[in-house]
C-alpha cells in the first residue's frame, strides 16, 4: 500500500509539474500580440531617447559628422515625415491622432486572428512611428522651451514651454547625404544647379513608418489585398 500510495504521489506531482511547464511555455510564447506591443516599445523608446538626446545636447541648426555621409543634424519641422509642410500644424496633430486610433484599432483586431507575422509587424512600426510624432506635436511645444543658438532647450522649463499644447515642432535629426554633384551647364533650367541624395532630415518614427509602408508593398501586396476583400 505504501509502494502504491508513494507511486501515486510521484505520478500527480510530475503530472502538476507538466502542466506548470506546459502553462509556462504557454504564458512565454511570442503571440502576435506580444511582438506587437514589443515593436511598439522598442520604437518609441528608441525614438523619444534620440529626440530628447538632440534637444537637449544641441542646439538648432548644429550638426555631428559620423561619417562622410550620415550626420547627427538637429532640425525641426512643423509637418509631416520629412519635413515636409502642406498642411496647418493643429490639423496635422488632429489628424495623426485620428490615424493613430485608427491603426491602433485596426492592429487590436489583427493580432487576435490568424494574420502572418511579418504584416502584424509592419502595422506595428507604422502605428508605433506615427504616435512617436504625435507625441512631439502634441507635448513637446510645452515641455521644452526653445532657445536661440548657440543655447541647448531645457526639458521642463521653469519659465513653460515655447508653444501650446498640439503646436510642437517634431525633431529630426537622421541626415545622409549620400552622394552631391553638380548638373551641366548646359541642362535647361537646372544646369549649374547641386544635386544632393538624400537630402532631407528624418528621425527614428519617420524611418519605422517607411519601413513598415515599404515591406507591406513589396511582401503582403498581394496578401493585403486578399485580407482587403475579405
Amino acid at each position: 500500500k505504501h509502494t502504491e500510495q508513494a507511486s501515486n504521489c510521484l505520478y500527480r506531482t510530475s503530472v502538476i509539474r507538466i502542466n506548470n511547464i506546459t502553462q509556462f511555455k504557454k504564458r512565454m510564447k511570442l503571440t502576435n500580440g506580444k511582438i506587437a506591443i514589443l515593436v511598439i516599445f522598442l520604437v518609441l523608446f528608441i525614438d523619444q531617447f534620440t529626440k530628447i538626446w538632440v534637444k537637449t545636447h544641441m542646439y538648432l541648426g548644429q550638426d555631428i559628422e559620423i561619417t562622410k555621409w550620415f550626420y547627427i543634424l538637429f532640425i525641426e519641422n512643423n509637418g509631416m515625415a520629412f519635413g515636409i509642410e502642406i498642411i496647418s500644424k493643429l490639423f496635422l496633430s488632429l489628424f495623426r491622432i485620428a490615424a493613430v486610433i485608427f491603426i491602433g484599432y485596426y492592429l487590436y483586431k489583427i493580432v487576435h486572428r490568424p494574420f502572418k507575422r511579418g504584416y502584424v509587424v509592419c502595422i506595428a512600426l507604422i502605428l508605433a512611428g506615427a504616435f512617436g510624432n504625435i507625441i512631439d506635436s502634441v507635448f513637446y511645444g510645452v515641455i521644452f522651451d526653445n532657445p536661440a543658438p548657440p543655447f541647448v532647450a531645457t526639458l521642463f522649463p521653469e519659465g513653460g514651454g515655447y508653444q501650446s499644447l498640439f503646436h510642437g515642432k517634431v525633431v529630426d535629426m537622421l541626415y545622409f547625404p549620400l552622394f552631391r554633384f553638380y548638373w551641366p551647364d548646359w541642362i535647361p533650367f537646372i544646369g549649374g544647379d547641386s544635386f544632393e541624395f538624400f537630402r532631407p532630415v528624418f528621425n527614428i518614427a519617420d524611418s519605422a513608418i517607411t519601413i513598415g509602408v515599404i515591406v507591406l508593398l513589396l511582401f503582403y501586396r498581394k496578401y493585403l489585398a486578399s485580407v482587403s476583400k475579405n
